[in-house]
């Protein structure tokens, strides 16, 4: 991986911009920490597992998820589903055991050909339904889930320094080393931070590029998005100096991308204005913005922990928890058509914050 990363830098005269150091770190043919065949998704660091997320820390995610999923499916007048970024398989799994026949065809699209061979084992017995697609078709109908799918998309790293906006990018050091270099740019965030203090900060030119793109393609459907990030005015809040971007490995989190490259998750919290903006400058409308813990509620999560276990009901409570999943992430929808009242957004909704 260090090998191919310093080709690219020395390709490029010297110089990476992040956003392409993460592709590669992430996404290399084999090498990238999505394309080799480590573990990522689990509940403990024992099963070398990297991180957990909600549908493997309880299957109500999915379930509660599907309330929302057959509603968008009939307001729609669509049958089929389809899953970026389907991790384990753990959610497709849930959604298809919640809506059954509801479901024509389930459709994921991920780039990952070792998750893929885990999602097909996890969904064996649903292969009449499920089908993989590495690109989106011309035109897609249906309803469009992605749970932290936006976070893993590569981000540009901007750095306000001195009072001047530089582009961070990765640069080598050495032999076997990495090193940050900044350069003077004209790219700025959308929201000029408050102060004149040094500030490092993201944008996100491919998760945006990702949802214009699917706002062009759907012509008949909506779209439900889940993952950990902020409106843009408190993303780019004047304390916010130090950024977002964060690894995960072994179930610990570290801020240095540069170190042990392909062998961790690297992120960044998502800009949800941004998408939202992306998705209308497209023809997409917003359904509804809010958190998890409030989406989750709506959609008949408390009357399930009512009835589940002890130990269900301790891990679904985690994704409802302020400090634990219920605040930090958040759900928006978008939609082509008639606008609808849909059930997750009814109560709580923070579409006016966007």
């Amino acid at each position: 991986m260090l090998a191919l990363v310093r080709q690219s830098i020395e390709r490029s005269g010297g110089w990476l911009p992040f956003d392409r150091f993460m592709a590669l770190a992430l996404y290399a043919p084999g090498l990238g920490y999505y394309a080799n065949d480590s573990r990522k998704f689990g509940q403990l660091p024992a099963s070398g597992s990297d991180f957990v997320t909600a549908p493997e820390m309880s299957p109500l995610f999915g379930k509660a998820l599907a309330v929302q999923v057959a509603e968008a499916l009939r307001a729609t007048g669509t049958d089929e589903v389809w899953e970026f970024g389907a991790g384990s398989g753990a959610l497709a799994l849930q959604l298809l055991q919640a809506l059954g026949r509801k479901v024509r065809r389930y459709t994921i699209v991920d780039l990952s050909g070792s998750l893929r061979a885990r999602q097909q084992t996890t969904l064996a017995a649903y292969a009449g339904q499920v089908r993989w697609a590495g690109e989106l078709p011309a035109q897609m109908r249906g309803v469009v889930v992605g749970n932290e799918v936006l976070d893993a998309m590569p981000v540009k790293l901007l750095a306000r320094v001195n009072g001047t906006w530089h582009e961070r990018g990765v640069a080598l050091a050495g032999e076997d080393a990495l090193a940050w270099e900044d350069r003077v740019t004209d790219l700025r965030p959308p929201v000029e931070p408050e102060g004149t203090h040094d500030y490092v900060t993201e944008i996100h030119p491919q998760a945006e590029a990702f949802i214009r793109t699917l706002a062009d393609r759907l012509v008949q459907g909506a779209a439900f998005f889940i993952d950990y990030g902020f409106p843009e005015r408190e993303y780019y809040h004047p304390q916010r100096h130090m950024g977002t971007l964060m690894c995960h490995r072994g179930h610990l989190a570290d801020a240095d991308p540069l170190a042990d490259v392909g062998t961790k998750d690297i992120t960044a919290h998502v800009n949800f204005t941004g998408v939202a903006v992306a998705a209308q400058d497209t023809g997409l409308s917003v359904l509804g913005y809010t958190t998890q813990a409030r989406f989750l509620v709506n959609c008949g999560l408390a009357e399930m922990l009512a009835s589940a276990d002890l130990g269900g009901r301790v891990a679904g409570q985690r994704l409802i928890a302020e400090h634990e999943m219920g605040e930090l992430f958040k759900v928006v929808a978008l939609h082509r058509g008639d606008f609808w009242d849909a059930v997750g957004f009814r109560e709580g909704d923070r579409t006016h914050t966007l």
